[in-house]
């Protein structure tokens, strides 16, 4: 592990953070096929997992994820490969550090470590303790190839947030967590945005905290407003999806919001509070480089309201609702 961690040097400057886009989405256009282990790559074509990373540093990314969402245990398993966590892992932080260092500028690498895939007890059948050791050979697989940060992402429930966290935590890694609000304005699991920035008031050792998915760039935005409404002196992190995707018969999926609405996404997300912005599903290096610009051209503004979010953005997320539901763990 590095004395400087350039996660933490590029916190250091003060300045909004550019991260990546979506690499799963990428990789589809590049040719993956639907069912496939996107993982796998990381050690068969990993000039291909290179190849996305460079693009969204040449955007002008500051962060980049690396390809290991579905890289536990558990996920592998549907594909036969819970036995190369660590191989896969370590290939993916390979194949991205080698992009980053050839950008000229530092560049963080962030592990991407996603959801389980399994519900946790007493609605599903995966205890805490299980989840805590299949999160913590994750992280210490990317912590151990040189991630620079690790990046719990798509987190829907206190205890896998919990189970994540307790398992980052014990690399010595900073490490970040993003829930996914697509259910009515909270996770799927009924968590809102304003009850994660009350839970980090107790979890301060979270480097940051924020949205990641869901619906579309509006409801990212007002979940960013509502976390820093209750905990503004936590760093979040807003990356979007680019809307609900379509499906069109001649060209497969496709997503309604360009890289030509990303500069009212950016103004808003940074007078919400967000500190480090990218983009999610359906997100290309255009949209990143059109979030570069946006980023670098702030000036600043006064926090918006609701009502503007909502207008501008499609807004559906009200960051004055609330909830107190925590985990025990949180108590």
């Amino acid at each position: 592990m590095a004395n400087e961690n350039t996660f933490d040097q590029l916190l250091a400057t003060g300045a909004p953070l550019v991260a990546d886009g979506a690499m799963g989405t990428t990789l589809f256009s590049l040719g993956l096929e639907g069912g496939g282990c996107p993982e796998l790559l990381n050690v068969e074509q990993a000039d291909l997992v290179e190849k996305v990373h460079r693009g969204f540093i040449d955007a002008g990314s500051d962060i980049i994820l690396t390809n290991t969402f579905g890289g536990n245990r558990l996920r592998l398993a549907l594909h036969n490969l819970e036995s190369r966590v660590g191989e896969l892992n370590a290939g993916a932080v390979a194949a991205a550090r080698h992009a980053a260092d050839q950008a000229g500028r530092p560049v963080a690498i962030a592990g991407s470590v996603g959801p389980t895939g399994e519900l946790f007890a007493p609605l599903g059948t995966l205890s805490y303790e299980q989840g805590v050791e299949v999160f913590t050979e994750q992280c210490h697989a990317l912590a151990e190839a040189g991630a620079d940060v690790l990046w719990i992402e798509t987190i829907s429930s206190y205890d896998e947030l919990e189970a994540a966290c307790a398992g980052a935590a014990t690399t010595g890694l900073p490490y970040t967590a993003t829930l996914s609000f697509d259910t009515a304005g909270h996770t799927m699991m009924g968590i809102h945005p304003r009850a994660l920035g009350d839970w980090w008031l107790n979890h301060q050792a979270v480097a940051a905290i924020g949205a990641n998915c869901g619906i579309g760039p509006g409801d990212a935005v007002a979940a960013a407003h509502g976390i820093s409404e209750v905990a503004p002196l936590a760093l979040t992190i807003t990356k979007a999806n680019c809307g609900i995707p379509l499906y069109k018969s001649e060209g497969g999926l496709t997503y309604p919001v360009g890289p030509d609405r990303m500069g009212d996404y950016v103004e808003l997300a940074l007078r919400s509070g967000t500190r480090i912005i990218g983009a999610c599903c359906g997100s290309t290096p255009d949209h990143i480089a059109a979030i570069r610009e946006a980023v670098d051209g702030y000036s600043g503004g006064d926090r918006p309201s609701f009502e503007e979010i909502q207008e501008r953005l499609e807004a559906s997320v009200r960051p004055s609702a609330t909830t107190t539901r925590r985990s025990r763990r949180s108590q």
